[in-house]
């Protein structure tokens, strides 16, 4: 199979997740050429907490791009005009990149690392009797002859192999890092090294590069020990946990990033307008939002969850709807624009009190009376002078947004079912935890995925806080 034959399938969510990736990239050119925006970025880059948060939060953004890459892959027959029939499954990436966790399905509950099933059954033996036991997993532990005496030593070993390539590739990357710096930096490679150990560059990078040293060796740990074994367990339709949890992570990352581009353009739009032209203008849009917040938020999604659900069943020839995965990202994205709309109001208020003040200052009184437009005098001077507050926002509303999807598909308004999240984790292992014995790895791994995801971004936005915030900047 040569790579041209397959046949890509972007989704709504993936393209959407494409042009805000170009929009990120573009940002980050426009700021390297403005010395006044730099300025705040280079704080942030001196914070400890703030680099090993953006280093984390790097690995979960490369993680979600590649689950972002679908496509389906030809079968061996043609039709009647030999034209290439492709297959109906729709594969990703990471699916690609973790092929064997992907078919490594059991056939029910296995706890971490185990080599068999959770639950005995019912075992008929060759002299025709029959006895209940722990039945051997299908590939958890199927290489081992003899898991009950070969399994630590054997765990062991692996994990030390995949600690060893780890730290191996660690300092290969560290090593071209060191001599990249020593070149920007214009000195030799032992002062560079000397500097980065002691801490003495303005970027952490003794801090960066302990940081993505250990999540290299941890991926590496993974990759050896996850095609042995099952290392957060199996659910209980056999499919491995830590294959869901890495799926998962691009559900938490559309809701927390997609849903900023519905919520910006209300809150900035209605909240410059509300502050700048006051009078009429400002008593509508502030009984939009008064009016908007009265409304329980989860009473308003859960409504707009099922009028999409009758849509769905009423027109399921509509091509976003032709199959499961179409509809899943159909949903996704329709919750994106419903948690948007909703959002909104908090940033609309505050960018309003902004404005409001901004509006008296000399310089736009003096703009204003030489006669300059309304629209020049908010790009030019309002709309700059409150960006801050924009990005301050944004930062500080993604964890608040990932842990809302947990929370809406834990009671049954959030994401498809069908589709991966760790909401539908928590909610599955919710009957898991009642059972006896209990299953507690489903619920563990969602945990461990999500409180690394909220954890790095709330360090990162508290530093992109004290960066933007002009009443606590350092200057």
């Amino acid at each position: 199979m040569k790579i041209w034959e397959i046949k890509l399938d972007i989704f709504w969510t993936d393209a959407l997740i494409y042009l805000l990736a170009a929009t990120a990239i573009a940002f980050f050119i426009y700021v390297r050429r403005h010395e006044h925006l730099r300025a705040p970025w280079r704080q942030i880059f001196r914070r400890r907490l703030a680099m090993a948060s953006l280093v984390i939060l790097s690995v979960y953004v490369v993680i979600g791009l590649m689950d972002s890459i679908h496509y389906r892959l030809p079968l061996n027959e043609t039709d009647a005009n030999h034209v290439t029939q492709y297959s109906p499954e729709i594969l990703s990436l990471l699916d690609h990149v973790v092929t064997p966790l992907r078919e490594g399905v059991e056939k029910s509950y296995s706890m971490p690392f185990a080599t068999h099933l959770y639950t005995k059954e019912t075992i008929e033996l060759p002299d025709g009797t029959s006895r209940r036991e722990y039945p051997r997993l299908l590939y958890g532990g199927a290489h081992l002859d003899n898991p009950e005496s070969q399994w630590v030593s054997d765990v062991i070993s692996i994990s030390a192999t995949g600690i060893f390539h780890g730290v191996i590739v660690s300092l290969v990357m560290i090593t071209i890092f060191i001599i990249w710096l020593s070149r920007h930096y214009r000195q030799s490679v032992g002062m560079t090294v000397s500097h980065v150990i002691r801490g003495k560059t303005d970027v952490p990078w003794n801090v960066i590069f302990g940081t993505l040293s250990l999540l290299v060796i941890l991926f590496f740990l993974a990759l050896h020990l996850g095609g042995k074994y099952h290392i957060l367990g199996t659910d209980k339709v056999g499919q491995d946990v830590y294959y869901l949890a890495l799926k998962s992570i691009r559900t938490g990352l559309v809701i927390g990033t997609l849903t900023t581009l519905v919520m910006l353009p209300f809150a900035i739009l209605l909240g410059i307008m509300a502050g700048y032209f006051r009078g009429w203008i400002d008593d509508i849009i502030q009984y939009l939002y008064t009016t908007l917040n009265s409304i329980p938020g989860v009473l308003l999604i859960a409504a707009f969850i099922l009028m999409l659900d009758v849509l769905i069943s009423n027109h399921p020839e509509w091509e976003s709807f032709s199959d499961v995965n179409r509809r899943a990202d159909a949903r996704l994205l329709f919750l994106c624009i419903i948690l948007g709309i909703t959002s909104w109001t908090g940033l609309c208020r505050l960018l309003r009190g902004e404005t409001l003040k901004l509006r008296e200052v000399d310089y736009i009184q003096a703009a204003a009376a030489f006669g300059v437009h309304h629209a020049k005098i908010i790009t030019r001077h309002i709309l700059p002078n409150v960006m801050h507050i924009v990005l301050i926002t944004v930062v500080l509303d993604f964890s608040g947004l990932v842990l809302a999807e947990a929370v809406l598909s834990y009671v049954g308004v959030g994401v498809d079912p069908s589709m991966n999240s760790w909401g539908n984790m928590i909610n599955s292992a919710r009957l898991e935890m009642a059972r006896e014995p209990i299953v507690w790895w489903s619920l563990m791994a969602a945990f461990i995925f999500m409180f690394t995801l909220v954890l790095s971004a709330n360090l990162f936005s508290d530093a992109v806080r004290d960066a933007f915030d002009p009443r606590i900047r350092k200057i």
